[in-house]
């Protein structure tokens, strides 16, 4: 960005004229006005409206005229004139007027050539449209003007030097960086996060509690008549669960994440088709599609339902199931962790199919919005740093109870770990790790853990909403930096509070988007 430099006033009007000739600062009236204004005297402008044509600037100029009248021509110059610049104008001759001073504007639309941070603070995402865009001397940068749309400072015009030609008219997004410095953002993937955001908000309303659909597949599963191919489809998935003592090794922990049904597409389409069959989320769509058929309510009920015909119609009947939990309770909000727990009605009756699908379209929907909230956090920070995020849920039996242990994984790397072309091989370790813990624990109640590993040293902190649980955890930390030195890692500050975390803004995302045509 640089500066605009002012023209000085000049002593002699035929002199200011000159100069204007010389410097090319002459407006060509697009309809010759003789006597527009009086020889030897000068009217003061506004620029009112300026766009590109070519390699012709076309601005709207409302003047004020030496006999109190007011006008509004239009008029073409080589060099744009933001929209709001203060200029005094003379007129060289019928077809022409010249630039004889420029003005800094006092009003809120003035012409930027640095931020202000303190109005604009550093991490901000601006979003502006391209009024121009010229090739500087020497054709090493360009300079276009661009009109902001949000922000405190929105109608305000900003100059901008870039290594590369802006398209007029284009909408951009940029992260304010310093009082000169932006960097740009793709606007696709500003629009892609945006639809993460709203299919989110749309699958947090229709998800449910893990647990509500377990206990109903346990009293299926126990049942000693019904439906026997139902009965083996519950146990099935109930014993495919683990239980907290199979997670005390590190093999375990991979295997109970990578079947918790967050990596189910990325199975498919690796074509892992063994892999897919302990996966959570697989075995759930299969629960579904086996109930669908038998639904008597249901449109596409039929008892002899062939598997490929059912293979044909099961994305219609996901689409069903799903539909049916829009009318539930209010929405929370978006990108929140732990996601909160929500409860429906269980089975009044063993033989309720109508209730058993809802709420195992709920647990579906309780899967996706994990899988969503992984994707909306995924992306780079407004730092440079590149963000990977796996959120998922890990339903655990305690004996006839279920405890769902919901987990979220964060890995941020820099743009010089990025493109180290020895990436693969680097240690993990040398990453930014994050790891946030929820789970509810009888009899310790309520819990989550914050922790965060960078360089081999390890800092958490862990929140109980039970006081003496909060007490008793804070009394075992000692034992827990022991073992965790023991273990090989650097520890630092680890702490128990009780309560639950501060809550704070997540994730920042633009709600506010500009058509193109604005």
């Amino acid at each position: 960005m640089t500066e605009i430099n002012s023209l000085g006033a000049q002593s002699a009007f035929a002199a200011q004229v000159a100069k204007a000739s010389l410097t090319g600062e002459l407006l060509r009236l697009s309809q010759p006005q003789p006597g527009l204004i009086p020889p030897g005297q000068t009217a003061q402008a506004e620029v009112l409206n300026l766009r590109q044509v070519g390699q012709d600037f076309m601005m709207l100029l409302r003047l004020s005229l030496p006999n109190g009248n007011q006008a509004q021509v239009q008029a073409s110059a080589n060099q744009p004139l933001p929209p709001g610049s203060q200029i005094t104008l003379g007129q060289a001759d019928g077809n022409r007027l010249a630039v004889v001073l420029q003005q800094a504007s006092a009003s809120n639309i003035a012409t930027l050539t640095q931020l202000d941070t303190g109005k604009i603070p550093i991490g901000t995402l601006l979003q502006g449209k391209v009024l121009t865009s010229q090739a500087l001397p020497g054709a090493t940068a360009f300079r276009s003007l661009v009109s902001l749309l949000n922000s405190s400072q929105a109608g305000a015009t900003l100059t901008l030097d870039s290594p590369r030609p802006l398209a007029v008219g284009s909408l951009l997004s940029a992260l304010v960086q310093g009082d000169q410095s932006l960097r740009f953002v793709p606007l696709s993937g500003r629009q892609d996060q945006l639809t993460i955001a709203q299919q989110l908000l749309t699958q947090q309303s229709r998800q449910a509690s893990l647990p509500t659909l377990l206990n109903a597949l346990q009293q299926i599963a126990s049942a000693p008549a019904g439906n026997s191919e139902l009965s083996a489809t519950a146990a099935r998935l109930l014993a495919s669960l683990p239980d907290p003592t199979q997670l005390g090794d590190a093999k375990s922990i991979a295997q109970a994440l990578n079947n918790s049904g967050a990596f189910l597409e990325a199975k498919l389409l690796g074509g892992l088709g063994a892999a897919v069959t302990p996966d959570l989320k697989a075995q759930l769509v299969r629960l579904v599609a086996q109930i669908l058929p038998g639904v008597p309510s249901n449109p596409t009920f039929n008892p002899a339902l062939t598997a490929t015909a059912l293979a044909q119609v099961l994305p219609g009947m996901a689409r069903s199931a799903l539909g049916m939990l829009d009318q539930v309770s209010s929405r929370p909000q978006p990108g929140a962790f732990p996601l909160p727990s929500r409860l429906l009605q269980s089975l009044e009756e063993k033989g309720d199919l109508q209730q058993l699908l809802r709420l195992a379209a709920a647990a579906i929907s309780r899967v996706q919005s994990h899988q969503l909230a992984s994707l909306q956090q995924t992306g780079t920070t407004e730092s440079g740093n590149q963000q990977t995020t796996w959120q998922t849920e890990i339903p655990l039996r305690h004996g006839q109870e279920f405890i769902p242990l919901q987990a979220k994984l964060q890995r941020e790397d820099t743009p010089q770990q990025q493109a180290d072309p020895q990436r693969e091989q680097r240690d993990p370790l040398q990453s930014l790790w994050r790891i946030e813990l929820a789970f509810d624990l009888p009899p310790l109640g309520p819990l989550q853990v914050q922790a965060q590993l960078s360089q081999g040293r390890l800092s958490g902190q862990l929140w109980a909403e039970r006081p003496q649980t909060a007490q008793l955890i804070d009394s075992q930390l000692g034992s827990l930096r022991e073992r965790l030195l023991a273990r090989g890692l650097d520890v630092g500050d680890l702490a128990c509070h009780p309560g639950t975390p501060p809550q704070g803004p997540r994730t920042r995302l633009e709600q506010r988007w500009v058509d193109e045509t604005a």
